[in-house]
């Protein structure tokens, strides 16, 4: 595992551990009345995307941290007056 992947991955399971209430997926659509297989979907859905939200908040954390740590944020008006 590259040495980006591993740091993203630590983020993520630091942010998992905030989280107070972690919904799994739902293996079938048993569990809800009349198997209401639409219900069942967007529940796996929004599961899906709350997940993916803090894998990119894991994403943008390693790159500002890296950006910071490889010669910190400069604002491009910086960039300019430095020219």
């Amino acid at each position: 595992m590259s040495d980006r992947r591993q740091r993203i991955h630590e983020l993520v399971v630091a942010l998992l551990a905030q989280q107070s209430d972690l919904e799994l997926l739902s293996g079938d659509g048993h569990g809800f009345p009349e198997g209401d297989a639409g219900n069942w979907i967007e529940r796996n859905r929004r599961v899906v995307q709350r997940y993916q939200a803090l894998v990119r908040s894991a994403a943008t954390l390693d790159a500002l941290i890296d950006q910071e740590v490889n010669g910190g944020f400069r604002s491009p008006e910086h960039d300019q007056d430095q020219a």
